[in-house]
C-alpha cells in the first residue's frame, strides 16, 4: 500500500495573516456571531432540531439568520427546552417578525423510519440551510459537525445555549413541532400527544401498552414496536458517521 506524503504547511508572512478573533464563551450568546460577521464570515446562520428523541409525531428542524444588532430586542433568548411554553410563543412571534431569514423543515415519521433518525436530522439540516433565501456566509449548528452546506460550518457544543441564531434555530423548531403535536393530539386523543409531545413518557408508555401505535408513531423505536409485538427493528444510526451516512 503507497505511503501518502503529507504536503508542506506553506504559512503566510505575519504581516498578511488575518488577525486571531478570540471567542469567549463568558461573553455572551452574541459574540460568536458578532465575530464571525466583524471577519466578512456573515450572514450566520444557526441550525437545531426537535423531536430528536420522540417515538411519534415528525422531526422538525430549523435554520435561522438573526439582525446582527438584535440582542436587545432578543434579549433573554436561549434553548427553548429552558423557556416557558409561553415564553417559546413570544420569542417564537419576535423571531419571525425581526430575523432575516428562516427555514422549517417538517420530517414525517415514515421518513425517520425509512431514513433512521440520525440522517434524517442532518439531510434536514441540510435542507433547512438551502432553503434560506440567501446562501449563509457561515452555518453553526449544536452539538456535533454536519458537511454538505455548501458554506463553512462549526459544530457548538450546547450551541442552543451560547450562539443566539442557533437558539432562535431551536425556538421556531420547538414551537412548530408542539403545534403539530397539538393537532395530532385532536385526531388521536388516546395518545394524549399534547401532553408529552409524543416523547416517552410513563402516561406515553401506558397509551401504547393499552392501545399499540398509532399511524403517526416511529416504528424503528424499539418501544413502538414492541407495543405492536413486534421484533426490535435494526435502524440504529445515532452513531454513524457523517462519511456514511448519504
Amino acid at each position: 500500500m503507497p505511503v501518502r506524503r503529507r504536503r508542506p504547511r506553506i504559512l503566510l508572512p505575519a504581516e498578511l495573516r488575518p488577525a486571531r478573533a478570540v471567542v469567549r464563551r463568558s461573553a455572551g450568546s452574541w459574540t460568536l456571531q458578532s465575530t464571525l460577521h466583524r471577519h466578512g464570515l456573515g450572514p450566520v446562520a444557526g441550525v437545531d432540531e426537535a423531536g430528536r428523541g420522540a417515538c411519534a409525531g415528525p422531526l422538525v428542524v430549523a435554520a435561522c439568520v438573526l439582525r446582527p444588532g438584535d440582542a436587545r430586542a432578543l434579549d433573554g433568548l436561549t434553548d427553548s427546552k429552558l423557556l416557558t411554553a409561553t415564553a417559546r410563543e413570544e420569542y417564537y412571534a419576535l423571531i419571525r417578525r425581526r430575523a432575516l431569514d428562516h427555514a422549517i423543515v417538517v420530517i414525517p415519521p415514515e421518513e425517520v423510519d425509512r431514513r433512521g433518525v440520525h440522517v434524517a436530522n442532518i439531510e434536514g439540516m441540510r435542507r433547512a440551510v438551502a432553503g434560506l433565501a440567501s446562501p449563509p456566509g457561515y452555518v453553526l449548528t449544536d452539538g456535533f459537525a454536519v458537511r454538505g452546506f455548501g458554506t463553512p460550518a462549526l459544530a457548538v457544543p450546547k450551541g442552543d445555549q451560547v450562539a443566539a441564531c442557533v437558539a432562535a434555530a431551536s425556538v421556531l423548531a420547538k414551537v412548530t413541532r408542539d403545534r403539530i403535536m397539538v393537532e395530532l393530539d385532536g385526531e388521536h386523543p388516546r395518545y394524549r400527544f399534547a401532553e408529552h409531545k409524543g416523547y416517552c413518557t410513563p402516561v406515553h408508555d401506558a397509551a401504547l401498552a393499552e392501545h399499540g401505535p398509532s399511524a403517526v408513531h416511529r416504528w424503528s423505536f424499539v418501544n413502538v414496536r414492541a407495543a405492536a409485538g413486534r421484533a426490535p427493528a435494526l435502524v440504529h444510526n445515532d452513531g454513524v458517521s457523517e462519511e456514511t451516512e448519504l
